[in-house]
């Protein structure tokens, strides 16, 4: 920086053009303050047509000329307004044309927000340590709640939007609200109660806590401790829904769900009522076609199995008719042994009659008469055999007869394809069989298996 002397010599130094003077005068406060934070009250804000913002900042006792070009201010949430208390961060500079001092404004919040940062992080973290925002420890929300329980104003938005989103979707949900102040000093307690009193009523199924959008300092009752706390140690499922997308607060972190607004929060937690239609009547059509197609296959097995199966009454009618043809075939074999030995007797009668001596005659009558009861003997005691063979063989056709078995009280049980189930452990629980009695058939399903130890 040049500064004009006047020399021993008495020869004046070069002086400086107000150009030179207000050059340098920028460059010394620009390097000077780098950036620094002031806060104060805004006067004569103007918004020319240029999208840049001008105004003053003042105290009691001073002010100071200011400027936030379009680039800073669009950043701004909400536009400032006549007299706010607002904190910036600017850079200090001058206006060389006029020579004007002034700061050049990077950043804008209404005062005490820093603070309330400050606040927020603070407590974001020491919940985070304790392991408050955990996803292991958050419950589960339910799919398709029957009942929800709505912590908020009863006069605010939050609970409007809410009921009318439930009401497009799925009015049949039932709504329990549990009103309490949700800005101001009261806002803190309040909610605590009304999140223990729909603990202790434990009718809902899910909790949506929340409110409407606004600023920081309106929403600051969900960045409070104990509010985080009676949110993160409730039994109840719950959904944080405080403010607009944009907005944050600590009971987003330990809430089981975080939605955006309260309109989002009632819209995930409630099912479209005629997508819900729509797939009913999609699952209904499906049912029926595979109910059709699975009976329309069972007939078929049953004509299948019927033209396999013989009929028990025709089964013992031909054992009935091989036994007779057995009898037949006996009672000829009989005929035929009678007719040879009475064909010899006849022989040895004629033998007898061309011998004279009648001790010989004697001797022959006494050996016919021998061989007549041996025959005779012989005779019965194969017809005592045979009689007790078909009796045996009626006995034995009579206990291999399916109509005979099931009229013991025994069932054929039959599996889901038809097959004779002779091993139990080939089924399952839950398994279809089909039982055939002496009088019907029973269909029935497997609930229980018993091992039988050999």
């Amino acid at each position: 920086m040049d500064i004009p002397q006047s020399g021993a010599s008495g020869i004046q130094a070069r002086a400086l053009t107000v150009t030179e003077l207000n050059h340098q005068a920028r460059h010394l406060l620009e390097t000077s303050f780098m950036q620094v934070w002031v806060e104060g009250e805004l006067s004569s804000f103007s918004r020319p047509s240029s999208g840049h913002w001008y105004f003053s900042l003042k105290d009691d006792r001073c002010q100071v000329r200011c400027a936030m070009f379009r680039g800073f201010n669009q950043k701004v949430r909400a536009v400032p307004r006549e007299g706010d208390q607002v904190r910036l961060r600017v850079r200090v500079s001058l206006y060389e044309n006029r020579g004007d001092y002034q700061l050049i404004v990077e950043h804008m919040e209404p005062a005490g927000l820093g603070a309330l940062q400050r606040a927020f992080e603070e407590l974001k973290a020491k919940l985070a340590k304790e392991g408050l925002f955990e996803q292991g420890r958050k419950k589960t929300i339910p799919e398709a709640p029957s009942h929800i329980g709505v912590i908020t104003s009863p006069t605010g938005a939050a609970i409007h939007d809410i009921l009318s989103v439930l009401k497009h979707r799925c009015p049949g949900i039932r709504v329990t609200l549990y009103p309490t102040p949700v800005q101001g000093k009261e806002a803190i307690s309040g909610i605590v109660s009304a999140i223990a009193l729909a603990e202790r009523h434990g009718e809902a199924d899910v909790l949506i806590v929340g409110r409407g959008g606004g600023s920081l300092e309106d929403l600051w009752a969900f960045n409070e401790e104990a509010v985080a706390r009676a949110i993160a140690d409730c039994r109840l499922p719950t959904v944080s829904a405080v403010g607009h997308e944009v907005d944050f607060t600590i009971a987003d972190f330990v809430a089981d769900l975080r939605a955006p607004t309260p309109s989002a929060a009632a819209e995930r937690l409630s099912p479209d009522q005629h997508q819900w239609l729509r797939r009913l009547a999609d699952t209904e059509q499906r049912f029926a076609q595979v109910t059709q197609r699975y009976l329309l296959r069972l007939s078929q097995q049953v004509d299948q199995l019927g033209a396999r199966l013989k009929s028990p009454q025709r089964q013992l009618l031909e054992q009935k008719q091989r036994l007779q043809t057995q009898a037949d075939r006996l009672g000829f074999a009989m005929r035929q042994k009678i007719a040879t030995e009475k064909r010899a007797s006849e022989q040895l009668r004629h033998r007898l009659s061309t011998q004279t001596p009648r001790r010989e005659i004697e001797a022959k009558r006494r050996e016919i008469n021998q061989i007549q009861q041996y025959l005779a003997r012989i005779i019965r005691t194969e017809l005592d055999q045979l009689a007790d063979r078909l009796a045996s063989n009626g006995q034995q056709l009579n206990l291999v007869s399916p109509l005979a078995t099931l009229g013991r009280g025994y069932a054929i049980v039959r599996d889901c394809n038809g097959q004779v189930v002779r091993d139990a452990s080939l089924l399952q629980k839950g398994d279809r069989v089909s039982a055939t009695v002496a009088r019907g058939k029973i269909e029935a399903e497997i609930v229980e298996i018993a091992s039988q130890e050999t």
